[in-house]
């Protein structure tokens, strides 16, 4: 059974749990390679379990995640870790969404080739993108584990739980890591039609008129 899906005040055990198992999926799938990306819940009003700096997500242990507030102070750390240095990121999205609990910082392959070839997110190849995800945008670069990403993703994460870091792969955000994780795989999963249809020498677009019927705002 799986601990990703979770509800506010679920207990903090379970949620160890719930970001180690969606460590080893995202490590898995070559969503986060060596020991990039960096995952999160929020436990309550002042606090968040973050994972920790420098350590592989696919081989994580329960005591490697910390307890920090709302400012990025360590409240709880079992080992001497230090906590993800994209905890700045993190904390600005649930400073800005009380509605999310979960945030994935991943580095998907096609996903952050996109941000490389400076190519918008192809949000209008596949009904099922459109339909839930609409347009994801793409945040200016920045200085990967500085503030420089929080300040980033500022002007965007309020109206959308999918952006596209340039050149520093994705950040997606959900109600519980079930949801952060679904708009992850989605993403990835559409950058890769794309290229695939870029290769073969065409990528056939939905017409707009059908588009206007799929998206969030027609």
């Amino acid at each position: 059974m799986t601990n990703l899906s979770f509800i506010p005040n679920t207990p903090e055990s379970k949620l160890r749990l719930a970001i180690l198992e969606c460590g080893q999926i995202c490590y898995q799938r070559g969503l986060m390679t060596s020991n990039d990306g960096n995952i999160s819940v929020r436990l309550d009003s002042s606090r968040v379990l973050i994972t920790a700096a420098g350590l592989c997500k696919g081989r994580m242990e329960a005591g490697d995640l910390l307890i920090i507030d709302m400012t990025g102070n360590v409240i709880i750390s079992w080992k001497d870790l230090r906590p993800s240095s994209e905890t700045p990121m993190h904390l600005e999205v649930y400073k800005q969404r009380p509605d999310i609990y979960a945030v994935i910082h991943a580095h998907p392959v096609y996903t952050t080739t996109l941000t490389v070839a400076n190519q918008p997110f192809p949000h209008d190849i596949l009904p099922e993108v459109a339909l839930t995800m609409g347009q994801v945008p793409i945040t200016a670069y920045a200085t990967p584990s500085s503030h420089q990403d929080a300040e980033a993703i500022r002007p965007l994460i309020r109206d959308h739980d999918a952006l596209l870091l340039r050149q520093h792969g994705s950040l997606t955000v959900g109600k519980d890591l079930n949801e952060a994780l679904i708009h992850l795989e989605r993403l990835e999963h559409v950058a890769q039609v794309f290229w695939h249809a870029h290769m073969l020498g065409n990528v056939a677009r939905i017409p707009p008129d059908e588009l206007r019927k799929l998206t969030r705002n027609p």
